[in-house]
């Protein structure tokens, strides 16, 4: 029973130590750190349009849109300027249904017998 309790112990104190490893995602001295400047032009070499500049575990981290207009969280190691993380914003969205919808009234609805002329509905309360 004791040696249950302490295997169980350890791999509870593993775990753990493994998950709080995982924020730090850089660990570069801030004496070797580049400077903010060099970050923006990483950005600005790759076509980002940048909303937001700040520190988070120890990294470099970008908001903004890239080239194309998605939105995007980046990471950079401070030390090297080279991308850590990238996320795109939209992959965590979970809405489902269509990405681009089509614009209200751009679309005619189908001639099935659900849709009227465009009147209001007329309501019988029996």
């Amino acid at each position: 029973m004791r040696m249950t309790l302490t295997a169980l112990s350890l791999v509870a104190l593993l775990s753990a130590g493994a998950a709080l490893a995982d924020d730090d995602d850089c660990s570069v001295p801030r004496s070797e750190w580049q400077p903010r400047e060099a970050a923006m032009q990483v950005a600005q070499a790759n076509g980002w349009t940048v909303r937001d500049f700040e520190i988070d575990d120890g990294c470099y981290e970008i908001e903004g849109r890239d080239g194309d207009g998605r939105e995007i969280e980046v990471k950079l190691d401070p030390g090297t300027l080279q991308i850590v993380e990238m996320d795109y914003e939209d992959e965590d969205d979970d809405r489902g249904g269509a990405r681009n919808p089509a614009p209200a009234g751009s679309v005619a609805p189908p001639q099935n017998g659900l849709f009227g002329t465009g009147a209001p509905p007329q309501v019988q309360v029996n």
